[in-house]
């Protein structure tokens, strides 16, 4: 066992084993996805995570990285879930670690209580009911220095402030927000990242050997090399909503959907839209080949409480087999699985809906298809939002059998938003939401 498998095992609270994995396994069979009626799927198992002491855990990675973690527990985890090959257990990815927000003087301040975190791939096993971490692995540079999870640009993201928002935090040219995950064929990870947007390929000990940002973003400083090779389309995403989920075809292409709409030609514009984008990225390449504008369901359809259209996100995309995908749309409360096949008609990469004059834009665009917008086609294979037990805030989603999900929800480490998420001695006042992997059963031959 190396040094620090036995560091995460001492600050370890929990124990742990899982539903056997079928990695072959082909989930829906091509054209015959339909919509599945809400009572064929079931919760058939819920497993948690225990309590890890953040600061332990960091530390025990990366020694003197957290000095106070204004005991906050280790969570986050959930940004998404590979499977790692083995009975019942995964990789997980974190994000950048906590953080919440505060108004000042009638204007919210992002806030990073734990400025030290370094976002870490999470290796659990799943047993029963409980979720035990047996590895992590930290992000690092290129001179093994931490990647935090703060911020990189003043002119592009949120200030960064203190768990009070009182004192501001400096920015971070290495930091990243990591979201996707899959195993690389090389051994290491690829990863896709919210700040850029970007997706980073990572050693199996967690350095950062590239990470691959929109042409002309500019990023400066960085301990590890960037590399401009995204489409500049991508410099006009949403503040937190770029790049979420993350897939790995069969033959090795990587897919990355941006978690909402671009702010085209603004902000409101975004908020508005029902389109957002997936991209296709060869390794061997290094470079997209294919971009797919994706059509989000009405919001008051993918969860009946919500009239909010920018609530919607893209959190998950998994790789079934050719060029299919089951995409994740979901609210914060709610969230359904559609099959997308990317046909090579749907492509849109180089045409008129990259450049950022064109007008009106494809996120103003009510309805794209009826403007020779090739969109791909979908079917709803099931309604989590319908299916009881299962947990809001579903960001990670992978396949065990033909018939059975693991899914896993992200419990922002416990945070809330406000003045009222730190007691008067800042430690945190945790909101009880545990992060847990959620078995659904789906029905047989669906």
């Amino acid at each position: 066992m190396s040094s620090r498998a036995a560091g995460l095992r001492r600050v370890h609270r929990s124990v742990a084993t899982g539903l056997p994995l079928a990695l072959a396994a082909v989930l829906v069979a091509a054209g015959t996805a339909t919509a599945a009626p809400s009572g064929d799927a079931r919760v058939i198992r819920t497993a948690a995570l225990g309590e890890i002491p953040l600061g332990a855990f960091s530390n025990a990675l990366l020694p003197g990285s957290v000095a106070d973690d204004h005991g906050i527990e280790l969570g986050g985890i959930g940004s998404d879930i590979y499977p790692a090959g083995r009975k019942g257990e995964y990789w997980t990815v974190t994000d950048r670690g906590p953080n919440g927000q505060i108004k000042v003087d009638g204007k919210k301040r992002r806030t990073f209580p734990v400025p030290g975190f370094d976002p870490a791939i999470v290796k659990i096993r799943v047993s029963g009911g409980t979720i035990k971490v047996i590895d992590a692995v930290p992000l690092t540079t290129s001179s093994g220095k931490a990647v935090t999870g703060l911020p990189n640009q003043k002119s592009r993201d949120e200030a960064p402030y203190t768990y009070d928002a009182q004192t501001p935090l400096s920015y971070d040219p290495n930091g990243l927000d990591t979201e996707g995950i899959v195993r690389a064929g090389d051994g290491g990870f690829w990863l896709t990242d919210e700040y850029g947007p970007s997706l980073v390929h990572v050693s199996a000990r967690g350095k950062v050997l590239a990470r691959y940002v929109p042409k002309g973003l500019g990023l400066t400083g960085a301990d590890y090399p960037v590399v401009e090779a995204l489409p500049s389309i991508l410099l006009h995403r949403k503040v937190n909503r770029g790049f979420e989920g993350l897939a790995q075809l069969p033959g090795g292409d990587l897919v990355m959907a941006l978690q909402s709409p671009l702010s085209l030609p603004d902000a409101d514009a975004g908020d508005a839209s029902r389109t957002t984008r997936l991209l296709r990225f060869s390794p061997r390449e290094t470079a997209v080949t294919a971009e797919y504008a994706y059509r989000f369901d009405p919001v008051d359809v993918v969860d009946p409480s919500e009239d909010d259209t920018s609530e919607l996100k893209i959190s998950s995309v998994v790789a079934i087999g050719g060029d299919r995908l089951l995409v994740e749309e979901r609210t914060d409360k709610a969230a359904r699985l559609q099959l997308v096949s990317l046909g090579r008609t749907s492509d849109i990469l180089g045409g008129p809906w990259d450049d950022d004059t064109t007008a009106p834009s494809l996120e103003r665009l009510d309805d794209p298809a009826a403007r020779g917008v090739p969109v791909p086609a979908k079917r709803l294979v099931v309604d989590l939002g319908k299916v009881a037990g299962v947990p809001g805030k579903i960001e990670g989603i992978a396949r065990v059998d033909h018939d059975t999900l693991a899914l896993v929800n992200d419990n922002d480490f416990g945070m809330t938003d406000g003045t009222d998420a730190f007691d008067a001695q800042g430690r945190l006042v945790d909101s009880g939401v545990k992060t847990t992997v959620t078995y659904v059963r789906l029905p047989k031959g669906r």
